[in-house]
């Protein structure tokens, strides 16, 4: 099914943009683990829309409500399934564009897959809402991480032409804007502004880093760490690129250039640098594992764009009102982290099995 991922710990997905609700079911959790609700609020705070000036004027609570696999907070080991209930909705945004498909979003493409049955409100399954689900899932599994003393590190590499400064050697959760650098991040606060200003959008790149990963994990050919977290990470909406590691930049460079010298420190085999990104055969090496994300502009901007009537069959000139993100990258840093965080631990359910 395309709405679930994973082998070990399996999750799916479901609801729309404007459906009552939008939730997950996640199987294959070990019962007994106690979860910190609390924290996992806090996460999905971090995600939820209407809480800055760079985001949608949508607000939603973004509060879950565990229908399952719960026993007070303790896993149960039934399939753990929770709901978000949607209560700031506003379908008649979307009324005008019943036949004509927005540029940039997944309008016409659902049509064709559907038929016309899909459900347009919002994006309907296709939209950025669902990442809310998806970060009850990583929120649960970035708890069970820190119990193994491995943490997920992300932060905003760059929006627009603004490029962050520093090395993300540390947790940015707890800032206001997820940099490194703050006057970085005033620069991209004012990038997305203008952007806004005028009528459009802009869109960034999301780095993440995932340390304390023993050597070990993953699969070679299709079950590689990084398979593992690209399918998961282009399942979040506007992701439409990946690297990890140096990424395209080792494209340009020699070998002698690229590779990473093994070296022993404190008697652990390490790689004095890190341009493979903490994978080789796609199997952790013991390295942080870093990997970037690219986020397209959010398509839903108010300058004039070309689109067709499918009724009519005719060109058309569309302007896209309602409430949407300038800038869809700040929002995405946690879900980046969720993403991350379910491929490592189900990676690593994999590896105990093996290890038995």
């Amino acid at each position: 099914m395309s709405s679930s991922y994973g082998e070990n710990m399996r999750l799916t997905v479901f609801g729309q943009s404007h459906s009552a609700a939008i939730g997950v079911t996640i199987e294959g959790l070990p019962a007994g683990l106690e979860l910190d609700l609390e924290a996992l609020q806090r996460f999905l705070d971090r995600r939820a829309p209407g809480r800055n000036a760079y985001s949608t004027a949508r607000k939603e609570a973004d509060a879950p409500e565990f229908l399952s696999g719960l026993k007070g907070n303790v896993t149960c080991g039934a399939p753990l399934t929770a709901i978000i209930r949607n209560t700031n909705a506003r379908s008649g945004d979307y009324d005008a564009f019943a036949d004509i498909p927005r540029p940039g979003h997944a309008d016409y493409t659902a049509r064709v897959k559907y038929g016309g049955a899909e459900d347009r409100s919002g994006g309907g399954h296709f939209s950025g809402r669902l990442t809310a689900p998806l970060c009850i899932a990583g929120g649960i599994c970035l708890q069970l991480l820190e119990r193994e003393n491995i943490r997920v590190l992300s932060r905003i590499l760059s929006i627009g032409d603004v490029t962050d400064r520093g090395e993300l050697l540390a947790s940015t959760a707890e800032k206001a804007f997820p940099t490194v650098d703050e006057a970085a991040g005033l620069a991209m606060q004012a990038c997305i502004a203008r952007a806004r200003a005028e009528g459009d959008s802009v869109g960034g790149v999301v780095e993440c880093a995932v340390l304390g990963l023993p050597a070990g994990l993953g699969d070679p050919m299709f079950d590689g760490m990084e398979n593992r977290i690209a399918r998961i990470v282009f399942g979040i909406p506007a992701v439409k690129g990946l690297e990890f590691g140096a990424g395209f930049a080792a494209a340009g460079l020699r070998g002698s250039e690229n590779n990473d010298p093994y070296v022993i420190e404190n008697g652990r085999v390490k790689t004095a640098s890190n341009r493979c990104g903490g994978i080789l055969g796609g199997i952790t090496n013991g390295m942080p594992l870093l990997f970037r994300a690219a986020f397209k502009p959010t398509p839903s901007i108010a300058l004039e764009q070309d689109s067709v009537d499918l009724a009519a069959m005719a060109p058309v000139k569309l302007r896209v009102g309602g409430r949407h993100d300038p800038c869809i990258v700040p929002r995405a840093v946690p879900v980046v982290e969720a993403a991350a965080a379910i491929a490592v631990y189900d990676a690593l359910l994999a590896r105990r099995k093996e290890t038995r």
